[in-house]
């Protein structure tokens, strides 16, 4: 007998995969597949959309005729930032620009001039100016640059709604991909932004659908399609499912993101100079956030305790909280901040220590998670601060790190810290989101797997 099962496609910058879910949300078979880059007309690098346009219907098409498995219904996750952009044919008119891609200075400028300037478009689209990574300067951009190529296009479709619009041909906007830093949405008026209406890209945005919507695939015409979700917004959909009490997501890689979806207050200035934005969650409501490039200073950092105290690259893995070094470091308040404020999301102090004070990699090891620590203070404070979270969770690499999870842990003595592990949870969320169509039943309690930090001995 075959067995029921979700599938997801999952598209990250660089893997793409997919996975089937059983009833019970266990992932039962996943596979992972990496596209070589192609160059768009300036020859910049970017995504080769036809060649996953290609793998999606592939794999979809084997998954609905498997004999070994049921398919039920399909959902999509996927990195934000990234239109498509499809004629009435539903072909892909332009590539699929990077989001890293530079953006003309002069236009920027004609652009903020023209509607209100940097500061006040941050605040009302909880948008930090971050050039092609604001989403709906990349159409704006198309608008001036490439008239002809613009007024061929019938649907701009935000990556996770293209994928689903692969399978249904059916264009759907989708609320966590336009509140993903696109600069196009008015968060305190809930709706497109003026400007939009001004320069008339409303007319190529599709209807907006909530995030648990679905629609039919076209073949074979059973089964249940959503229509996308931005990852982050999708990682966070196991929390607000399984949780009641106010948490805050600290969600840890390259970048360390505190999510709070339970802070609903205005961005002002000071919080958008420090990296601070928000998404909307899959239920419309926004998640304000902090980033830190944390994780990224750890890895280049701990280079430089491998080559100073000659250890192998990952020695700092077998390391456990140590809390005579923390006294023989006389660091007393490790949540204290210090010195400008406004650097605090650049760099933590460790960069400028000279390795030479330090008697052992494990002493330096240390005082590096003490220094980032204050930053991951001051950071996740931004979105902490007159809400009622009592719990933050953990997940990613720093979430299985002992001295950074103990450090935190000491830094919020009023809130419960745990490490949360759950596997691939932005297609698990994508997944949930259609769980209400599916089952009847409760979701599984177990999905999440915590590690409690919170009473720690000084």
């Amino acid at each position: 007998m075959s067995k029921n099962v979700i599938a997801i496609f999952d598209a990250g910058k660089t893997n793409k995969k997919l996975f089937l879910f059983d009833e019970q949300y266990n992932i039962v078979h996943e596979e992972s597949t990496v596209f070589e880059e192609v160059k768009d007309e300036d020859r910049f690098p970017c995504e080769d959309v036809h060649a996953l346009t290609d793998w999606i219907r592939e794999k979809f098409q084997q998954s609905a005729t498997s004999n070994k498995y049921d398919l039920r219904a399909v959902n999509f996750s996927a990195y934000g930032a990234s239109f498509v952009h499809v004629d009435d044919k539903g072909q892909p008119v332009t590539p699929l620009y990077n989001y890293l891609k530079p953006y003309p200075e002069q236009l920027k400028q004609q652009f903020y001039n023209t509607y209100g300037g940097e500061s006040l478009l941050a605040r009302q689209t909880a948008s930090p100016v971050l050039g092609s990574l604001n989403s709906g300067m990349q159409l704006y951009r198309l608008k001036h640059e490439q008239p002809d190529v613009f007024s061929r296009i019938k649907s701009s479709l935000h990556l996770p709604q293209y994928l689903s619009y692969i399978i249904t041909s059916n264009p759907a906007s989708d609320i966590t991909s336009i509140g993903c830093h696109t600069q196009l949405w008015h968060f305190q008026k809930n709706q497109y932004h003026q400007w939009v209406f001004a320069e008339q890209l409303h007319n190529k945005l599709p209807k907006i659908y909530n995030a648990d919507k679905f629609t039919l695939s076209n073949n074979p015409n059973t089964i249940l399609t959503g229509i996308g979700l931005h990852d982050s917004s999708a990682a966070l959909i196991p929390y607000l499912k399984l949780f009641n009490e106010p948490f805050i997501l600290l969600s840890t890689g390259t970048w360390c993101i505190s999510l709070n979806p339970f802070n609903t207050s205005m961005l002002s200035d000071y919080e958008l100079h420090n990296d601070c934005l928000c998404y909307l969650s899959y239920e419309g409501k926004p998640v304000k956030a902090s980033r830190l490039f944390a994780g990224y200073e750890h890895e280049q950092q701990v280079q430089r305790l491998a080559k100073h105290f000659n250890k192998v690259l990952h020695h700092y893995k077998a390391i456990a909280y140590d809390n005579a070094l923390l006294k023989k470091l006389d660091k007393k308040n490790i949540a204290k901040t210090t010195g400008n404020n406004t650097a605090m999301v650049q760099q933590s102090a460790f960069e400028n220590r000279s390795l030479d004070n330090f008697e052992t990699y494990e002493e330096a090891y240390h005082q590096l998670m003490l220094d980032i620590i204050v930053q991951q203070v001051f950071s996740t404070k931004l979105v902490l601060n007159n809400t009622p979270v009592k719990k933050i969770f953990v997940d990613g690499g720093f979430g299985k790190n002992d001295v950074y999870m103990r450090l935190l842990a000491a830094a919020f003595p009023g809130i419960k810290v745990c490490a949360a592990s759950i596997p691939q949870a932005s297609a698990l969320g994508a997944a949930l989101a259609l769980h209400d169509h599916l089952s009847k039943k409760e979701i599984p309690q177990g999905l999440i797997h915590l590690k409690y930090y919170d009473c720690i001995t000084n």
